[in-house]
This record gives structure tokens, sequence and C-alpha cells, in this order.
């Protein structure tokens, strides 16, 4: 299964990276195929609305999204699972 992660970036330290990466990593030990937003190819410095263009190009190409803690204090993520929900997409924890 292709996944998506969706989580908050905006305003932690590291935009949340290491929590993305850690969920990458268990996705992928899981057996399925990992969208990780924190490696989109956009520059960091670029605008909100840039990542988001291309984060919801590659969502929409996803079986399912798997969120991270936080994921509904973050206007992007909730966005992100409205999406995925209104596509009939599997939302879902992060395995633990």
């Amino acid at each position: 299964m292709k996944v998506y992660i969706a989580g908050p970036m905006t305003g932690i330290p590291d935009y949340n990276f290491p929590a993305f990466d850690a969920a990458a990593a268990r996705l992928r030990d899981a057996g399925h195929d990992v969208v990780n937003p924190a490696w989109n190819g956009v520059p960091l410095d670029a605008p909100r609305a840039d990542h988001l263009r291309v984060d919801i190009r590659n969502l929409i190409e996803c079986d399912a999204v798997a969120v991270l803690p936080g994921w509904d204090r973050s206007q992007g993520a909730r966005l992100e699972v409205r999406i995925a929900s209104d596509l009939g997409l599997t939302v879902m924890d992060v395995p633990a």
C-alpha cells in the first residue's frame, strides 16, 4: 500500500522531520511504499502554498494516509486528512 504521512510541521523544531522520518521507517518496515512530505523536493523557505500544492499532488496518488500525533492541530494536516477522506483513502495512525 502507498501511504502518505500527515502531521504537524509549522512551529515545531526541525519542522518535526525526525517524527516524519521515524514514521516513514516504521511504515516501510511494515511493507508500505511511503510518501514523506518532509522530503517533497520543495525548498524549506518556499511559500507554504508551494509545499501544499506538491503535497496534495503526492497525497492523491496514495492509498492511505498515516497521521502523526498532533495532526489535528495542524491546518495543513487537517486539509490532507479531509482530502484523503473525501477521496475514500484509508486514514490511520502511524504504527507504534
